[in-house]
């Protein structure tokens, strides 16, 4: 169960935002709006929802998931892939270290993405990709293991991150799409398969028994209430031209 999130404001500059979406630049004015539709779901849920202000010297900032994992025994600040968005975490650190007492960080040439990471009770998926080495896995690893956790890795070739392609609902639920269907690491779910039409909405969110769904996905939003599972769906379009997901918005513990 979760009871806090820590959310970060769209900055202005997010429109020049990394991206390998083709769907033209995103609204500024429209993204404060459904941010604030995303916090006001957290709160509905019954989170505490730190937000941290904009940063406009890093125009990816908005999406505060790839910063660091929230653990139940520790936070791991991790490093950043991409060389723009390094200095993110420096702004979400102090906060961060406002909850744990237990911090933790991935060091370079070391590289995580936590978009990568998939956390399924007291073991971490963590997903190769262009934002995640081996090195940086292993850190990872390493740590969780120190704090009585596991972890392992996920080849990747296709996805941006992780969770863009895979989301968790608890009680052995598993949203998934593209190139992670057929892998053995997740044979052992309830596999619900989100067509490659909706695959954007593979991107869900599981909070205490809600699941924020990318609005716009009408087989995937049944799927999932067909579960038991109360929906919230919310607008994310300009969060889409960024390559950025309902799980990338926030840090929840």
């Amino acid at each position: 169960m979760f009871s806090k999130a820590i959310v970060r404001i769209p900055c202005k500059n997010m429109v020049g935002g990394i991206t390998s979406a083709d769907l033209g630049k995103p609204d500024y004015e429209k993204a404060l709006i459904q941010h604030q539709a995303y916090v006001d779901a957290l709160e509905h849920i019954g989170l505490d929802v730190a937000v941290i202000d904009a940063e406009e010297c890093h125009p990816d900032s908005v999406f505060i998931e790839d910063t660091a994992l929230l653990a139940q025994s520790c936070a791991i600040i991790a490093q950043p892939g991409a060389d723009s968005r390094k200095g993110e975490v420096a702004g979400v650190k102090p906060v961060i270290e406002q909850f744990f007492s237990q911090v933790e960080q991935i060091q370079a040439p070391g590289c995580v993405d936590a978009g990568d990471v998939m956390m399924v009770g007291s073991h971490f998926y963590i997903g190769l990709s262009e934002r995640t080495n081996q090195q940086g896995a292993q850190q990872m690893i390493a740590i969780l293991n120190a704090y009585d956790m596991t972890g392992s890795t996920v080849e990747m070739k296709e996805m941006l991150h992780l969770k863009t392609g895979l989301s968790y609902l608890e009680n052995n639920n598993l949203l998934i799409t593209g190139e992670f269907l057929g892998k053995s690491e997740f044979e052992k779910f309830n596999q619900i398969i989100v067509d490659g039409q909706e695959a954007y909405a593979a991107n869900s969110v599981w909070i205490n028994g809600y699941v924020l769904v990318p609005a716009g996905y009408p087989q995937t939003s049944q799927k999932i209430a067909d579960l038991g599972y109360q929906i919230i769906e919310l607008e994310m379009s300009e969060f889409q031209k960024l390559d950025g997901g309902l799980s990338c918005l926030s840090l929840r513990f």
